[in-house]
């Protein structure tokens, strides 16, 4: 099976390349499986119901969140009413959602989806690592390939996490930091890890936002409302290939850049 992770979708700009690359994407390299982390697609910051409907119009087949899926109310509904939309699975118990599903594809591949959300320099929400390897051992029950999306600030959080389930699952993928990391590599246990998959969206903003509001925040302290920002756009994402048996063989970064000026 190949799987193409697709990092984290930011505003309308990284909608219009995932819908225009997807296609080729899955053509090139056989990929049966697309999942995307979602939770900046809709503005920059949250999702919408109408925003994973265009998501899954244009190939991708389930959806991750972190800590900024909570930023539409109308995603709380969302949430409950699509199993293809998760949030991370160590929020505390009676919150909107999910965390783990397994997602099944056009073409009939299945799989195990799990989102967890880190705690360093993050919320310090239920423990990752307890919740990680419990629905990690539920979702092997039904299928044997699980990928696991860990929204997290630090990298030695992720890396960690990566080692902890080595062997558990089928792939650690980090998002959240929008920069793609170049440490992909196979795990002893046959687990494929990346820190970070990095971002799809604005590439010459700060991590997909225009620099311009950005910087004042960082120049003033004061609360400043970001937008969006112009400019070329890329795509980040990485290819993990596994076996039958769940476990990864390959994983290849993805960067696609495009000159056109979306906004």
């Amino acid at each position: 099976m190949k799987i193409l992770f697709i990092g984290d979708v930011t505003g309308k700009p990284g909608r219009k390349i995932l819908a225009d690359r997807l296609p080729g994407l899955r053509r090139s390299h056989g990929v049966d499986v697309v999942i995307a982390n979602g939770e900046n697609a809709a503005g920059g910051m949250g999702l919408t119901a109408g925003v994973a409907a265009e998501l899954f119009a244009a190939g991708v087949d389930g959806l991750t969140g972190g800590n900024h899926i909570w930023q539409n109310r109308e995603a709380y509904d969302l949430l409950d009413a699509d199993p293809r939309v998760l949030r991370p699975a160590n929020y505390p118990p009676g919150v909107p959602g999910r965390g783990a599903a397994v997602i099944t594809a056009p073409g009939g591949a299945r799989l195990g989806v799990l989102n967890l959300q880190g705690r360093v320099f993050m919320s310090h929400i239920d423990d990752p690592f307890r919740a990680g390897r419990e629905q990690a051992e539920a979702l092997r029950a039904q299928v044997p390939v699980v990928v696991v999306d860990i929204h997290a600030e630090a990298t030695s959080e992720k890396v960690a996490m990566g080692w902890y389930l080595d062997g558990r699952v089928s792939a650690v993928i980090g998002t959240h930091t929008h920069v793609q990391t170049a440490d992909e590599r196979i795990l002893p246990g046959g687990t494929a890890y990346i820190t970070d998959v990095g971002m799809t969206g604005p590439r010459d903003g700060i991590i997909g936002m225009a620099r311009e509001g950005i910087l004042e925040r960082f120049l003033t302290q004061l609360p400043i409302r970001f937008e969006v920002a112009p400019g070329p756009v890329q795509l980040n994402g990485v290819i993990v290939t596994v076996a039958g048996d769940g476990r990864a063989i390959a994983i290849e970064r993805v960067q696609i850049v495009t000159e056109a000026h979306a906004h």
